[in-house]
């Protein structure tokens, strides 16, 4: 059998370049490689994506729309990890261990939609919750989300990593002040709630790894739950899953730190709290399971490979 031939259109940015790092030493697909001096030629790159079996995006959002129509009658797959179409009608989202059936349509879909970093880490909380009943569609919820810096692209890691930078750059920084945060979207539409979370990201002064937390009031959802037994249940949704797993209850957890998972392509949720609060932490990297772990796991799935070969677990 013929290996599979992969071309990355953006290789050069954040996202590309770990994609192609967890590519490059696989010996069951085949990486097509654009001259450098033809990376930003319109027809060079076309014939590539003509080429490959499976083309990643890896692009600003108006450059993802106009990639894909330079694939318009092509029968290549695309993963597309930009914000463009990930509620888009046609697009798969990139998330299997929702459910079943969202690895179903991945593992046979043509257009797959990278999930956003920040949308990860909510949904991978929120939609368990929603979907078992026990969280409210209409929940007024309410997130905050630690990043590393790595996740802004290369004008944020130079800003961070230059010998003098700005005072400010050393402590946590907010961000998303008009509430209105791109992957607010995407978070809203998989888990069917009727409005978007008030929604706090905050980048701070370490490299890789996300801390994304939701803050639940357990009166208010339907049932009584205590935060043990909202652990219970995640954990038993999540179970036997291979990439997102479920730590014991952190009812005692004294610190989490946001950097637990960098350098790994898996995500955990720690479950804390009490029996009338509980706060839902999902722990990963920014570049792993929030952008390149997660693209190279949605290639391995419609390709019909181990889901977790070429990861980082």
């Amino acid at each position: 059998m013929n290996k599979p031939k992969v071309y990355i259109d953006g290789k050069e940015g954040t996202t590309g370049l770990q994609i192609y790092d967890r590519l490059a030493a696989r010996e069951d697909i085949e990486l097509l490689l654009i001259e450098e001096s033809k990376r930003k030629d319109v027809e060079e790159r076309k014939k590539m994506m003509h080429q490959a079996d499976l083309v990643f995006l890896c692009l600003p959002d108006a450059a993802a729309k106009e990639a894909v129509s330079l694939m318009e009658y092509s029968k290549t797959k695309v993963i597309d990890a930009s914000t463009a179409h990930r509620t888009a009608p046609g697009w798969v989202y990139g998330f299997p261990e929702l459910s079943k059936k969202q690895k179903s349509l991945i593992e046979t879909a043509k257009r797959v939609a990278n999930p956003g970093c920040h949308a990860t880490g909510v949904i991978a909380s929120v939609y368990p919750l929603v979907s078992m009943g026990i969280l409210p569609q209409n929940y007024p919820l309410t997130v905050f989300s630690l990043t590393g810096y790595s996740g802004g692209g290369k004008k944020m890691i130079a800003q961070y990593e230059a010998q003098e930078k700005d005072e400010e750059l050393y402590a946590p920084r907010i961000y998303g002040l008009n509430l209105k945060h791109k992957h607010l979207p995407e978070i809203q539409n998989m888990c069917g709630l009727s409005s978007p979370p008030v929604f706090c990201p905050i980048v701070d002064d370490y490299k890789e790894g996300m801390a994304t937390t939701i803050l639940l009031h357990n009166a208010s959802l339907n049932g009584h739950y205590t935060a043990s037994e909202l652990w219970k249940r995640l954990k038993e949704y999540y179970d036997g899953q291979p990439v997102v797993q479920v730590e014991e209850f952190g009812g005692e957890t004294p610190m989490i730190a946001a950097n637990q998972m960098a350098g790994k392509d898996g995500l955990k949720l720690i479950v804390c709290g009490h029996e009338e609060q509980t706060i839902v932490t999902a722990l990963f990297d920014n570049l792993g399971k929030g952008a390149s772990g997660a693209a190279v796991q949605n290639m391995n799935l419609m390709f019909g490979m181990e889901e977790t070969r070429g990861l980082h677990l």
